[in-house]
């Protein structure tokens, strides 16, 4: 996780956020769904990334519109697609090296 997004991942905005986007996406990675596959999602994924310009911005990271659920797998083929090197932490969050 960011240091700069570190406060936002632990607001009680984002937790509620969160667990909301996950009942609306009944649990389920999107992306394995759209396959037919029936996977638990593990991770709501910020399709725009958050950055120190736009954390303030709750268009970007509150709106359902920003977000998607994905399993673990898809999150980290989400970040490799990206060229970016990062490890999993133990809560599953995608931490960059």
């Amino acid at each position: 996780m960011s240091t700069f997004a570190a406060d936002f991942y632990n607001s009680p905005q984002w937790r509620k956020c969160r667990e909301a986007y996950k009942q609306k996406a009944f649990g389920l990675c999107e992306r394995c769904r759209r396959k037919g596959l029936i996977v638990p999602g593990d991770e709501v994924h910020h399709k725009i990334r958050i950055t120190p310009d736009n954390l303030n911005d709750p268009s970007i990271t509150l709106s359902f519109d920003n977000l998607e659920l994905l399993c673990t797998q898809c999150h980290a083929e989400e970040h490799r697609k990206k060229n970016k090197r990062y490890v999993i932490g133990e809560n599953g969050e995608v931490i960059p090296i």
